[in-house]
């Protein structure tokens, strides 16, 4: 992946909230029976599912359940701690920054993910494009989705309309637990997802889950669809005169995708694969939507809901 060096970033909605180093938090957890063993060995070696706190803010009743399984109005939770003496990213201006920085082509991202669905969903819809703030954090951060810790890894909370991730997720978890091969185009695809979360929000799509888990539930079908978004923004990235890709980009974020299949993370954890317990998809199916969105580049092309076949 490279950057036109010329290229304005300035104004990508990027920014580090800083964080509290801990506490609280929920997610979805999966224990690995393994890891390094004493004696009778670790039984709770925990990984995390990516993407995981969407499923659990979807829900009903008067507010969207929390990372830690409380509520939250819509609207409600600005990201606390904010410092505003920060300057994580006060130097990222240009695409040569970019290109030297990985602060900055976290930046360089979110001003490409914003070029392309301030245009693609008015184009395709009647919905005004509102972008989304995308928050780096350590430890655990206060959300309009509750409190989260590092754990939970990449999230994007609806109610606030806001993006998370402690940057350490990428090398400790998906790389180090889950098997990830890595690379420099892994993080844009995982923030394309969850822009694409952003995107269902905006649409009313997560108002039709109702089913949380299950190989055909709706869960599994929103997150197909976010990473079919994913695949859309990839193909307008590969194109712009912002980011320049190769095929070995397309192969990180298909290697990624594949990393955080539910049949994928279920064998890890020594348990077997069991399609009931399903929230995301599995690996093949994650790669197939990506590649649909690649692809097709339309949201008719990532309606997952009216799919027969996932």
């Amino acid at each position: 992946m490279r950057f036109n060096p010329k290229a304005d970033i300035s104004g990508g909605r990027v920014r580090d909230v800083g964080g509290s180093g801990g506490g609280g938090g929920g997610g979805m957890r999966i224990p690995i029976p393994g890891g390094t063993r004493a004696g009778g060995g670790i039984g709770g070696l925990i990984i995390i599912i990516l993407f995981v706190v969407l499923t659990q803010c979807v829900g009903g009743g008067g507010g969207l359940p929390s990372p830690g399984g409380g509520t939250s109005s819509q609207g409600q939770g600005q990201p606390q701690g904010i410092d505003p003496n920060d300057d994580r990213y006060a130097n990222c201006k240009t695409g040569a920054d970019a290109a030297d920085d990985p602060d900055c082509a976290r930046k360089a991202t979110a001003v490409s993910l914003e070029d392309y669905w301030s245009s693609e969903l008015p184009k395709e819809t009647n919905i005004e494009f509102v972008p989304a703030t995308i928050n780096t954090f350590a430890g655990a951060v206060d959300t309009g989705c509750g409190q989260a810790t590092s754990q939970v890894g990449p999230f994007y909370c609806p109610s606030d309309q806001q993006i998370y991730l402690d940057t350490t997720f990428f090398k400790d978890v998906l790389e180090g637990q889950l098997g990830g091969q890595g690379g420099d185009f892994v993080e844009p695809y995982v923030l394309a997802h969850e822009y694409g979360h952003h995107i269902q929000n905006l649409m009313g799509t997560m108002g039709k889950v109702r089913t949380q888990q299950g190989a055909d539930s709706d869960a599994v079908r929103l997150e197909l669809q976010a990473d079919c978004y994913a695949g859309m923004w990839t193909a307008y990235a590969e194109d712009s005169n912002l980011i320049t890709l190769d095929d070995g980009d397309i192969k990180e974020a298909l290697d990624s995708a594949k990393a955080v299949g539910d049949d994928r993370i279920q064998q890890k954890s020594g348990q077997g694969v069991d399609p009931e317990g399903w929230t995301h998809g599995s690996s093949e199916q994650r790669m197939a939507w990506f590649t649909k969105g690649y692809e097709g580049r339309t949201l008719d092309s990532c309606d997952t809901f009216s799919a027969s076949q996932l």
